[in-house]
């Protein structure tokens, strides 16, 4: 076997629960001459605030989600005057971040092979960052330069914003409002939340509006194309039920219908392939997810896209397993909701690596954050040239 190959098999199980992500022995940073020169002196973790372009409703699973928010970054400084930052995570303890200070960058990430095991999986994203100003270029540009450079994008916050918010009931003309400002910000494709048979209404109520929401979403937008997810609230049945209901309209993908599962997996597929919804991508693997059913899943063509968090499953991660998602021939759309700092994170996977059926947005405002020449232009999302990721924490 070839050393590449070998270090390449052997990838990550000391910092992934899961088994069938192979572990990873090392990196090979010390072949990049700047990354030797560069000592990490200062660590950093900084409070930033941002908000969402309006309030965002409910879901089928949690109550309203709010407009205005707070999250934490680590920003990472070397004796060479470099600066790298990214969206961290607050569970991260204090002597996990800083045992980076006093350690060469070369000791902690490669191009090839990324962060180096043992290291807590949200200090990934700063460290990519920092790599790439070091080295003066695009993350995705170290680590594959082998996808397109703009990548189809769907707005994520289409929500239940009919029921009550601040005392008020919205109506559907109150979702149809969001929409269509979603289609004006650039968006051609929106992810409209479904479930709502799970906790807000009764079920045969629930079902019914999921339905009546989809089809005059379409038709006063019928060029737009569709996409659902019910967070898991769905059982087979009512994801059977509520295809019926919407009968030709056409949909990129079914989100999370129900708790991922071969045998009711397996049964939607092949309904769904039967009744004019074989184009339909069945994806999954957002929340928790079951890794080696999902894609024994994807092998049998039940799954077809994989969902997991570009934070919380990890960067380094995500690129060691698109390989395996291609083998099993299945396309990726890591999960980003929360934040535009991951939506931009999930274009250099993309531009990178290929394989990304479609990016979540999740469109963002900040005074702290300069979030970087990413274009949005109709519809599709173009990877920024800037060093590293290419935005600026500036507090």
């Amino acid at each position: 076997m070839e050393r590449r190959s070998f270090i390449r098999n052997t990838f990550l199980a000391s910092v992934s629960p899961y088994p069938f992500i192979k572990n990873f022995i090392g990196i090979n940073g010390e072949n990049y001459t700047e990354l030797k020169k560069n000592k990490i002196t200062k660590v950093e973790r900084l409070k930033f605030d941002y908000n969402w372009p309006r309030h965002v409703g409910k879901n089928a699973r949690k109550g309203n989600h709010g407009q205005y928010h707070s999250d934490v970054a680590f920003k990472l400084y070397t004796d060479q005057g470099a600066i790298g930052w990214a969206l961290g995570h607050k569970n991260v303890k204090d002597e996990e971040l800083f045992q980076l200070k006093g350690k060469l960058v070369s000791e902690l990430i490669s191009p090839e092979l990324g962060m180096r095991k043992g290291l807590n999986v949200n200090l990934d994203l700063a460290l990519h960052d920092l790599m790439g100003v070091i080295l003066n270029k695009p993350v995705y540009k170290l680590i594959g330069d082998n996808g397109t450079k703009d990548t189809p994008i769907y707005s994520g916050m289409i929500y239940f914003d009919e029921l009550e918010h601040e005392g008020k009931l919205g109506g559907i003309d109150k979702i149809l409002e969001n929409c269509h400002w979603d289609i004006q910000y650039g968006y051609r494709q929106l992810k409209v939340k479904i479930g709502r048979s799970g906790k807000w209404y009764s079920h045969s109520q629930g079902l019914k509006m999921d339905i009546e929401v989809i089809k005059q979403i379409k038709s006063a937008f019928p060029n737009i194309t569709l996409l659902v997810d019910s967070n898991d609230k769905y059982t087979l049945q009512d994801t059977i039920d509520f295809l019926e209901g919407i009968g030709d309209i056409p949909l990129l993908w079914v989100e999370e219908p129900f708790r991922e599962n071969y045998e009711d997996g397996k049964k939607l597929r092949k309904w769904m392939n039967e009744n004019g919804f074989k184009t339909t991508l069945y994806v999954d693997g957002e929340a928790k997810p079951n890794h080696e059913l999902c894609l024994r899943m994807g092998k049998e063509e039940i799954m077809n896209a994989y969902l997991p968090d570009i934070r919380g499953y990890g960067f380094t991660r995500w690129r060691h397993l698109m390989d395996d998602l291609k083998s099993h021939k299945m396309l990726a759309s890591p999960h980003a909701f929360g934040s535009m700092l991951k939506t931009h994170y999930i274009t250099h996977i993309a531009s990178a690596l290929g394989n990304v059926v479609t990016i979540e947005g999740v469109t963002c405002f900040s005074d702290q954050i300069e979030f970087g020449d990413y274009k949005l232009i109709d519809g599709k999302i173009q990877v920024s040239e800037a060093a590293g990721f290419g935005m600026k924490l500036l507090i």
